[in-house]
């Protein structure tokens, strides 16, 4: 997927992989030793949109690196969002990969209309925002981020 909606729509390059674990405690043990350490955060989120609906999101998150690849480790804690949807789907592992653009707004129409979906989204502040967007059946559904935000 990656390869063929990131020349597509020149995305640029992966700068994010990121993986939904049930317990983030139970799972660094074994991240830190492929990646070395991780830092570590809560985050909530208001306001979240996801699937069409509002929603408030907690995650527990942690952060490494691989190259210039960051390593994203995603616990859900409250709320509707993606990350509770893989969970209880039965799932945990490779979850997403992130592309940063400028303009999520104005290039989001274009990827809508192309049969990506914007299952997940937020406006954090006037520079800063993400979307997950999911792939069409035909290409396997699976989902990527957007993230605008400076460097």
């Amino acid at each position: 997927m990656s390869g063929g909606v990131a020349k597509q729509f020149d995305l640029g390059e992966i700068d994010q992989v990121g993986y939904v674990v049930k317990d983030l405690e139970k799972a660094l043990p074994r991240f830190e030793a492929l990646f070395g350490e991780f830092s570590r955060m809560d985050s909530t989120t208001p306001d979240t949109t996801f699937r069409g609906r509002k929603s408030d999101v907690t995650l527990k998150l942690a952060f490494g690196r691989s190259g210039g690849v960051e390593i994203e480790l995603i616990q859900p804690v409250s709320g509707e969002g993606p990350h509770q949807e893989f969970i209880d789907a039965g799932n945990e592992g490779a979850h997403h990969v992130r592309f940063r653009i400028d303009d999520l707004d104005g290039r989001l129409p274009e990827l809508n209309a192309a049969g990506y979906d914007t299952v997940w989204y937020n406006r954090f502040t006037p520079e800063i925002a993400w979307a997950y967007l999911e792939a069409p059946p035909e290409e396997g559904g699976g989902l990527f981020e957007l993230l605008e935000m400076p460097s």
